[in-house]
């Protein structure tokens, strides 16, 4: 009624600018025992500002009408990149004094992925990740496997395996190896620290990808969620994951699928899947953590059970932030 009345009136009808696509993104690094007064005003400046330059790399590619897979690629390389999470440079030692790296990458629309495991020298293990989703006929590939398909990739950068070391992850391992000897159990938090992301493009596409150092003085190769499709990273046409937290119970529950599962099946809200699965169904097993999730219409959602998890966010209206502990 009201075109065929401007007519009438002589005034022609002015054409309505079509919505710009939704696009959002949101970014861990790392769930665990974060308190405040074992993070210094200092420390916690830098780390909100690492948190705000992966923030930055991964919004740069969405609002450049990037790829989700391209943005998520950008955030957790910056992530990997930073000496303050465990992943890439600062990641955590196993027990024999070395650095083992986790990194798993998947496009939603498409179910491709790509997954390393225990890999020593790669600098930035999400590029590998990649490399493998794009240039083989695998999802995941491991320790000397891995690193002997790295060889054949010539924009996968190599280093020593000390330039992961870090001072502050020496004395944690040097801590949990004292406590290991005088017979108590691992200190908490010392099965924490992965990093990751979750980005929505133009196109209505979903990517996830996270990287991890494991676990502190880890033994026999060991393995957990971060690189296992469906366990620590799951993306698919509706909702993306990257989870953070204790990776035994998250394989076990499959935790990163089953809040995807929940909204494609049952129709759950997006909070309501993720708050189910990683703050019922992990704690009943006997696991903690967190994750951050995110859909098709660009909601987001950051549940953990521990004191605090590095994490930051951009949503569809631009609004950003970023947050370390509980109640921000």
């Amino acid at each position: 009624m009201i075109r065929p009345l401007l007519l009438a009136l002589g005034i022609a009808a002015m054409p309505v600018a079509a919505a710009e696509p939704p696009t959002a993104l949101v970014i861990h690094g790392g769930a665990g025992v974060i308190e405040r007064a074992s993070l210094s005003p200092e420390d916690e400046k830098t780390v909100r500002a690492e948190l705000d330059r992966a923030l930055d790399a991964g919004h740069a590619v969405l609002r450049d009408g990037g790829s989700a897979l391209d943005a998520v690629s950008a955030a957790v390389l910056v992530l990997e990149e930073s000496p303050w999470f465990n992943a890439g440079k600062g990641a955590v030692f196993n027990a024999e004094g070395g650095h083992e790296l986790d990194a798993a990458i998947m496009e939603g629309h498409t179910r491709r992925a790509g997954a390393v495991a225990g890999v020593r020298t790669v600098r930035n293990p999400v590029k590998l990740a990649r490399a493998v989703m794009e240039h083989s006929p695998h999802v995941m590939l491991a320790a000397g496997g891995a690193e002997k398909f790295a060889d054949g990739r010539p924009e996968i950068e190599r280093v020593a395996p000390d330039w992961f070391d870090t001072p502050h992850r020496r004395k944690q391992l040097e801590e949990a190896q004292r406590r290991e000897l005088a017979g108590h159990a691992a200190a908490p938090g010392t099965y924490f620290g992965t990093v990751g992301a979750v980005a929505l493009d133009k196109q209505g596409r979903i990517a996830a990808a996270t990287s991890t150092g494991g676990m502190t003085n880890k033994r026999w190769g060991r393995i957990g969620d971060a690189p296992i499709i469906g366990a620590g990273t799951w993306a698919d046409e509706g909702c993306g994951v990257s989870g953070t937290g204790w990776g035994e119970f998250y394989i076990r529950s499959a935790a990163a699928h089953d809040i995807c599962a929940r909204v494609s099946y049952r129709g759950d809200a997006l909070a309501v899947a993720a708050e189910e699965v990683i703050n019922g169904i992990v704690p009943k097993l006997g696991g903690d953590g967190g994750a951050i999730a995110l859909d098709r219409h660009g909601n987001i959602a950051m549940p953990f059970n521990t004191s605090g998890m590095y994490r930051g966010w951009v949503k569809p209206d631009g609004s950003r932030g970023t947050a370390i502990f509980r109640g921000e």
